[in-house]
């Protein structure tokens, strides 16, 4: 009987909302994570009823269905890193947090505030609740502009102001903070990555002219659990990540789908499944 080198793969479990239209939330985490060679499995934590145009109406998951999820997949496949997206109830953040206590890996929180058309998203006590429960657990938190702005209670417009609202978000018990730039209003993205002890790391691009920007944000946090799944450090991370989102907008910049804000093309440079041959 011939010999079986069994393997494994780098497993990301993304807890996150529902998008219908398969541009953001689970949707745009498992193309992500599929397409950067990762193994993707979801938690549902909202049902969200939304198209390219925008959010109608939240459904809530209970509670109770959320931890259930996370309990038959850790029973069964421990994951290697995980990305939390939209939690939109303290009831919620509570049952994510306490599961998730004693978890020995890399947590990514995209903190789900504002969609891309402006709909807020969350109530201010689910916002507290995530500084307080959440913020703690996670390696690294990815706020845009408009979240930033909510979380220091101030207009966060220029890199400067980036940057001294990251420091008030370490300030909060954050490990790290990637302070997203795509709301800027220059030609020049600036995007800033701090970290507790640590000098700030800048990474720039130019804008893309283009409105199939749909759940780059779901993306971006996807990739990031990706990469550090791939074993790579947080610095080299969030450079691939930003240059995967980047490509992946510029490859759908002439895309039609939907009347809103259009999807990415995740798929745009697939990568093999990454393999590690087991002992």
């Amino acid at each position: 009987m011939k010999d079986v080198n069994l393997y494994t793969v780098p497993t990301v479990l993304s807890i996150a909302g529902f998008d219908g239209s398969g541009g953001a939330g689970i949707q745009a985490d498992t193309k992500t994570i599929s397409a950067l060679g990762c193994y993707a499995m979801n938690v549902l934590t909202a049902l969200p009823v939304q198209n390219t145009q925008g959010v109608r109406e939240i459904y809530d998951i209970p509670p109770t269905a959320v931890r259930d999820q996370m309990a038959a997949i850790f029973d069964d496949i421990y994951p290697d890193t995980i990305k939390i997206g939209m939690v939109h109830s303290v009831a919620l953040v509570r049952v994510i947090a306490d599961f998730l206590r004693d978890y020995r890996g890399h947590i990514v929180l995209d903190p789900v505030m504002v969609s891309t058309s402006g709909h807020r998203l969350i109530q201010q006590d689910t916002i507290q609740a995530c500084t307080t429960e959440l913020f703690p657990l996670a390696d690294l938190i990815t706020p845009n502009l408009d979240e930033v702005s909510v979380l220091v209670d101030e207009k966060v417009d220029t890199p400067i102001a980036m940057e001294e609202a990251g420091k008030k978000l370490l300030a909060m018990g954050c490990k790290a903070v990637l302070v997203k730039g795509g709301h800027l209003n220059s030609d020049t993205l600036t995007t800033l990555l701090l970290q507790q002890h640590s000098d700030t790391y800048r990474y720039e691009s130019s804008r893309i002219d283009s409105k199939n920007t749909h759940g780059s944000g779901c993306t971006l946090s996807s990739a990031l659990a990706s990469y550090l799944a791939r074993k790579k450090s947080l610095e080299e991370a969030v450079a691939l990540s930003l240059d995967y989102v980047h490509q992946a907008i510029l490859a759908s910049k002439d895309l039609q789908i939907g009347q809103g804000n259009g999807p990415l093309n995740h798929f745009h440079n697939p990568q093999k499944l990454i393999c590690y041959e087991l002992d």
